[in-house]
This record gives structure tokens, sequence and C-alpha cells, in this order.
């Protein structure tokens, strides 16, 4: 079996490759994507060749963790069945390339507990479970804040804050130096951080992903405060200790999302608590790719870019 898949040959050497896929095991299923997103965080530290070492990194490399489709081949004892329509992040079933995210592809061979059940008519925006995930393992948990100052205004950012505004929290403050992204806003104010005078902050969630922010945040707490670091840091993280120890400050890193919040994150969607509206700004075909990967990292217009396979055979 062959499928058609963007593959990453190496820094900003990017195309769609005919690969070989892995033969079905006892428990795969195989599934028709129809729509992957590209991730603006870690893909793009695998674009640029900046990616720090990870556990399973390397070219050539097919990239995506954000995908849907139907599944179209599956074993009659499995919970899923032909038809079903499931999120997908990523698998591991290539020859001759690496498959660390491995969801941008037209078929795709997973273990079938890899992939949520989602409801048919969630159509491309189904590919932003991973980000709702993300957000939401961020603010799940024993003892963890709601975010009162929310840093950056792309799609983690406005997740982060549509699920505080859900969950009932006050509405946190986002900083946002971009103008083109400080529009979007719902039910929450999108500032400039020069426009901010507040130093009294109980709980910021940074995710810019910048690490050169660190000193100028812990500026901003307040006493005792936190800083939670949602975004992935391409450069080592540091910072002056004297004004961190003045604020007595914590700082918790918030890993990648889990099935529970997968299953919490869509039940939110599939009630209308979470809108996922407006996040999905731009769309190409994937025989496109090459260009849509440079569009979704370059332009800051382009909150989240999707690749559309239906047309792939």
């Amino acid at each position: 079996m062959e499928t058609t898949a963007v593959l990453l040959s190496g820094p900003k050497k990017l195309g769609l490759e005919k690969l070989a896929l892995t033969a079905p095991g006892d428990s795969d299923i195989v599934i028709n994507i129809t729509h992957s997103g590209i991730s603006t965080g870690t893909e793009k530290l695998f674009w640029t060749g900046q990616m720090p070492p990870f556990p399973g990194m390397g070219y050539p490399l097919v990239p995506g963790y954000e995908a849907v489709g139907e599944v179209i081949e599956a074993r009659p004892d499995c919970s899923l069945k032909t038809g079903d329509r499931v999120f997908v992040p990523g698998a591991n079933c290539y020859d001759g390339a690496k498959g660390l995210f491995g969801g941008a592809a037209r078929h795709i061979v997973t273990p079938a507990d890899r992939v949520s059940r989602i409801d048919h008519g969630m159509g491309a925006e189904g590919v932003l479970l991973a980000l709702a995930g993300t957000a939401r393992h961020a603010m799940a948990g024993l003892h963890n804040e709601t975010p009162d100052l929310i840093v950056g205004h792309g799609v983690l950012g406005r997740l982060l804050a549509r699920l505080t505004v859900a969950a009932g929290g006050h509405p946190p403050t986002v900083w946002e130096v971009d103008k083109a992204r400080q529009t979007g806003a719902q039910g929450y104010e999108v500032i400039h951080p020069d426009d901010d005078p507040r130093h009294d902050y109980g709980c910021i969630y940074d995710a810019s992903g910048d690490s050169s922010l660190l000193n100028d945040l812990i500026t901003r707490l307040a006493k005792g405060g936190e800083i939670v670091l949602a975004g992935f840091y391409a450069e080592p993280l540091s910072f002056a200790f004297p004004p961190a120890f003045m604020k007595e400050a914590r700082f918790r890193i918030s890993a990648e999302w889990n099935a529970d919040d997968l299953m919490a994150t869509r039940a939110l969607i599939e009630s209308g608590i979470l809108s996922l509206d407006g996040l999905i700004t731009h769309t190409a075909k994937s025989t496109d790719a090459t260009n849509a990967y440079e569009q979704a990292f370059g332009d800051p217009a382009c909150l989240k870019m999707i690749l559309d396979w239906r047309h792939v055979a």
C-alpha cells in the first residue's frame, strides 16, 4: 500500500512524495485523511531546522499531528467501523520516513486506540482538537489556575481565552503585538503590552513560544504569582533571579495533551460551549503544500492553515 504524503527531507525542503505504508496489524485501522493542519510551533521548528534534540526527530520526516478523516478499513472486532469520522494525532506508518508526527498524508495506518471518533458534521475544524486539547491540558488539573493574562493571540492563545470564559472565569487580558492579530476577541480584551500598566497578575500563560519574554513577564506578576509556559521554546529559557526572588514567582510547564483532554474538549465543542469559529483562516490543496507551509510560517494574518486532501486519490 502506498500513500501521498508531505515529506520534509531537510530544513525548508518540503514537497509531496509517494511513500510505502506499513501493513496494518491486528489492532490497526486504515484512515482516509480529508484535512490536516500545519502547526506554527513544533512543525515550524522542524521546517527551519531549529528544533532542539527531541526523541524520534530527524529527516526525512512526515509532519502533521492534526488531522481528520474517515476509517476505510477496520477489523470486525474493532470499536471503530468503516465510515466513522475520526481525529488523528499523527501516525508512524511509513517505510523510509520518520513518523514522529506523520499526519500529513492521504492515507495512514495507526492503532485504533490512538484516534478519537468525532461528529460526522465536523469538517476541517476537527483538526483543531489538538490545540483545544493543549489549551485544556494547560488549564486542567490539581491546583491549576485560569489565566489572568495570556501572551499571544494566535490559535492557542484564543483557545485559552475562550476556555477561560466558557469556564466562567474572569475574562483574561490578552497581549498581542501584531495589529493584524488583535481582532477576533470573544468576551475578553486584546491589547498591546505597552498599553498595559498592570504588574499584579496572579497567573500568566505564555502562548507565544518567545523565550526572551520571561524577565518581562516576571515583573508583571503579583507576589507569589505563576507563569505557565504553554508554548514550545527553541531557545534555552533563563531569567534574572533577584526579580523572581522578590516576587516569589512560580513556574509551570504545560506538557502535551492526553486522551482525557481530547474527550473533554470534544464534548465542549459538540455542545456549543467552546467555539472554533474564526480560527481557521486559510485552506490550500495538499498539492500546493510547499507554498502552504511557507505562508503558514511567514504570514502573521494566517492563524491556521489547513491542507485539503480530498482531491488526492
